[in-house]
């Protein structure tokens, strides 16, 4: 097994075993991957190499996209939407010019945005665990499962 391949099995471990804020997190990590990727291939010249990363992060962000659950994520949805869309729309420049500045201020916002939902992740995990008694106790109903922080969407 190669080093990306065990890295990339590891990861989807890693991701099958996330909470769903986790697994955001993690989806995040893909698409700081695939730019940092894509900047290197632009500072090396390699166009077809930047433009099949920039093309699966636009493939990671539209699956973020189409996830988002407006009726409860109300206002944080709409914002999300906005900033994808802001995104996507930098990384088709980036993909046309191969703009070094471009891709770098796109690395910059996605792991501000990356450390944010970290950062939420850690704080509902707690929240998660203290539940698990009374769901082992068997006190807990369906309806508390489903609206649970570990089914959260935004």
């Amino acid at each position: 097994m190669s080093d990306s391949s065990a890295a990339h099995s590891y990861q989807m471990n890693a991701a099958r075993g996330a909470s769903p804020v986790g697994q955001v997190v993690a989806l995040y990590d893909t698409i700081l991957r695939d730019l940092r990727r894509a900047l290197n291939a632009a500072d090396a010249g390699d166009v077809e190499t930047r433009v099949f990363e920039l093309n699966h992060a636009l493939t990671v962000i539209a699956h973020l996209r189409s996830v988002l659950d407006h009726a409860r994520g109300g206002e944080a949805a709409k914002r999300f939407q906005r900033f994808y869309d802001i995104t996507r729309a930098m990384i088709l420049t980036a993909n046309v010019s191969g703009s070094r500045s471009e891709l770098q201020k796109l690395i910059d916002l996605y792991t501000g945005m990356r450390q944010a939902w970290e950062h939420a992740d850690r704080l509902l995990r707690p929240a998660d665990s203290a539940r698990a008694p009374v769901a082992e106790q068997g006190t807990s109903s369906a309806r508390d499962e489903q609206t649970s922080a570990g089914n959260w969407n935004a």
